[in-house]
């Protein structure tokens, strides 16, 4: 067991508090699931919470919706999911606006882009909606709270770390993205190359690819970097997309075993891929409790118990009380290593 998964391991028990089966999010064929009785919270307007993940069929954004699905039932209000199919920077607008003309409470939201969602998201502010971010951010002007899954140092320095460890702190590695444009992929890729300039002088990050969180393309994507690159050590692919397409590749390929992968990944979809030796360690925090921080987030400023100021405070369930830091940035926690002494203490 690596020191970074020692550091984490108090977490496990998140983990099991917040198990979910995520095959259990049904969607319907128009990209939209509601439940709830659209009750309030407040007990005067109804409350209304729309959770817009960067895609459907996302076992990530599966979870993470789960979670703001519960949430928003607890608190006696109706929940619904939209989105596109793929994820692509203008994907999300049409849905942003549906939901302001709908007068949604909240939409809660994964942005594909930091900017191209800005001006749907000001007019639908404009109207009464409150927006909150979740995962990846949008420019702060455009939203009312970001809810981050973690520091992105933290997220940055625990892949690095964990690939460094596998490959002996020397050779070549390369990064499986997700689209160009998003926000949390590109701040921790940025980290990540200084992480490796200031402590990794030995390990050479030769390439940078995008499989624009698509399983076939990141599963071409894998087989294109170890065909460019022979002399390949490891890849980091910070997305559970990639990461579980990357795996799938490296299983039945001469690579398994002898190129590295890590990254950030969901213990049920990387569990088989950790247990046939293709992957040792991967990263993640409870993408439930992400989602569950956010709705009650959410519901706090449309109910007007916060702002979004920095200093103020509200209380997530069973997950406590929160505090809104600078730039409205509400931090869950720090990231959490999986390997085969405990992803069978996971079920998400």
């Amino acid at each position: 067991m690596s020191t970074l998964t020692r550091r984490s391991t108090l977490l496990g028990a998140i983990g099991l508090t917040f198990a979910i089966a995520v095959t259990g999010c049904g969607k319907a064929d128009t990209g939209e699931s509601d439940s709830g009785s659209g009750g309030s919270g407040s007990g005067e307007k109804a409350l209304n919470i729309v959770f817009l993940p960067k895609n459907l069929g996302n076992p990530y954004f599966d979870a993470s919706d789960a979670g703001g699905k519960a949430a928003v039932e607890a608190l006696g209000g109706k929940f619904s999911e939209v989105g596109p199919q793929t994820a692509s920077p203008d994907a999300q607008v049409q849905y942003i606006n549906t939901a302001a003309q709908q007068k949604a409470s909240a939409i809660v939201i994964s942005a594909n882009d930091p900017k191209a969602v800005g001006s749907a998201l000001t007019q639908a502010r404009d109207g009464g909606t409150k927006v909150v971010t979740f995962d990846s951010d949008t420019e702060p002007q455009y939203r009312d709270l970001f809810i981050n899954q973690a520091s992105p140092e933290g997220i940055a320095k625990a892949q690095v770390d964990g690939l460094a460890e596998q490959i002996g702190d020397k050779g070549e590695i390369a990064i499986l993205s997700a689209a160009a444009n998003a926000t949390n992929q590109n701040a921790w890729i940025k980290l990540m190359e200084e992480e490796l300039k200031a402590n990794h002088p030995d390990i050479k990050l030769v390439d940078t690819v995008y499989g624009n969180d698509d399983d076939q393309t990141s599963f071409d994507k894998t087989a294109a970097l170890l065909q460019t690159h022979p002399n390949l050590k490891g890849i980091i692919s910070p997305t559970t997309v990639g990461i579980a397409a990357a795996a799938r590749y490296l299983s039945t390929s001469e690579a398994k075993g002898k190129v590295a992968l890590t990254g950030l990944g969901t213990p049920n979809q990387m569990r088989s891929f950790v247990e046939d030796g293709t992957v040792t360690e991967f990263y993640l925090w409870n993408p439930t409790d992400l989602g569950t921080l956010a709705a009650y987030a959410a519901a706090a400023l449309a109910n007007g118990e916060i702002t979004g100021k920095e200093g103020d405070k509200f209380t997530a369930g069973d997950l406590g009380e929160y505090t809104v830091g600078a730039n409205g940035e509400v931090l869950l926690g720090e990231p959490t290593g999986f390997n085969k002494d405990n992803i069978g203490d996971f079920d998400f």
